[in-house]
């Protein structure tokens, strides 16, 4: 697998990482048997970057990758976190005695003194832009409690400001064929700064998995059943914001541009990792199946693949289909 560089930290993670949203919950319920199985199958294929929040499954994520890790010195893997959603999305909230509640509450879950990497879980544009936020991130990483910070966002103005930031490590934001506004200004700003890009939804909520069809049903806990318009959070993060009928036409056309032999998800993989100033892309996983094939598009990006028909591909079907609903936003 693939390694990259980790902003300026000295460390580097795996090109496909892996995103455990779904050890947590509102994906449907997953065992803890079956997330350790997920953990310990990416970390065979080279997976050196797990991301969590402290509010995936209250807890749950973190705690089990920290068990998981606990039980491999010298595992090699770096775990980036989220904070600041156990309280409502307010300014007032992201305060530096919460950014220190919220990261003890972690080290204790993963079970380690200094935090990885920590990541403003889709703050308000407010505190994006607020200077104190950075006071706050830089004393924590001064006592030690964290190695390093960085953003994750919902919009690419908000993905901008943060880059701006001198110490920002990293930026977390949805990159798709089904969203590709990041690519006009946020991807070349942050690898002119040296900022690491973090690509999250990157199958569009499965849509691209290239297995769902109209009738496809989710079950009630599951986000692709109650947030569909945004009930519960943003919409963006479901479907990526995109119409479940319409996304499924949209991957259909692209599974019919993949190359003879390989899977619509792993060449969708592939092609956001192989993005320029694209650092790492995290794909959730409920099962060892899931987790092999996300790893088989690190083998695409090794051998260099050609994936040129694909990319105008996701151009066209963008631009005939997405592009007016979907760049105006986010």
């Amino acid at each position: 697998m693939r390694q990259r560089q980790l902003g300026r930290t000295g460390r580097e993670v795996s090109a496909i990482g892996l995103g455990t949203w779904q050890l947590g919950a509102d994906w449907g319920a997953v065992s803890e048997d079956d997330a350790r199985a997920v953990l310990a199958a990416s970390l065979d294929h080279g997976v050196t970057l797990f991301d969590t929040a402290d509010v995936y499954g209250d807890g749950r994520s973190e705690s089990i990758i920290g068990r998981f890790l606990a039980e491999r010195p010298g595992h090699g893997v770096t775990v980036a976190t989220k904070m600041g959603r156990r309280l409502p999305q307010e300014p007032e909230n992201y305060t530096p005695e919460n950014f220190r509640r919220w990261t003890d509450r972690s080290r204790a879950n993963l079970g380690v003194e200094t935090l990885d990497l920590v990541q403003l879980h889709c703050p308000p544009s407010a505190v994006i832009d607020d200077d104190a936020t950075y006071d706050a991130l830089d004393t924590l990483v001064a006592d030690g409690a964290i190695a390093a910070y960085g953003v994750s966002v919902e919009t690419c103005a908000q993905a901008l400001s943060a880059i701006r930031r001198p110490a920002v490590t990293n930026v977390q934001i949805i990159v798709n064929p089904f969203r590709l506004k990041p690519l006009d200004e946020v991807l070349p700003a942050a690898e002119a700064a040296g900022v690491s890009i973090f690509a999250r939804v990157p199958l569009a909520s499965g849509l691209l998995s290239g297995a769902y069809t109209a009738d496809t049903q989710f079950s009630p806990d599951d986000h692709r059943t109650y947030n569909r318009h945004g009930e519960a959070f943003d919409r963006g993060e479901t479907f990526s914001g995109v119409d479940f009928e319409v996304g499924i036409a949209a991957a259909r056309e692209l599974a019919a541009a993949v190359p003879a032999g390989m899977s619509l998800p792993a060449v969708t993989l592939a092609w956001i990792a192989g993005l320029p100033g694209m650092t790492s892309v995290i794909p959730g996983a409920r099962n060892v199946r899931q987790a092999s094939s996300n790893a088989e598009a690190g083998t695409l990006l090794d051998a260099g693949t050609d994936l040129s028909g694909f990319d105008a591909a996701v151009r066209d079907v963008y631009d005939r289909m997405l592009r007016e609903a979907i760049h105006p936003q986010w």
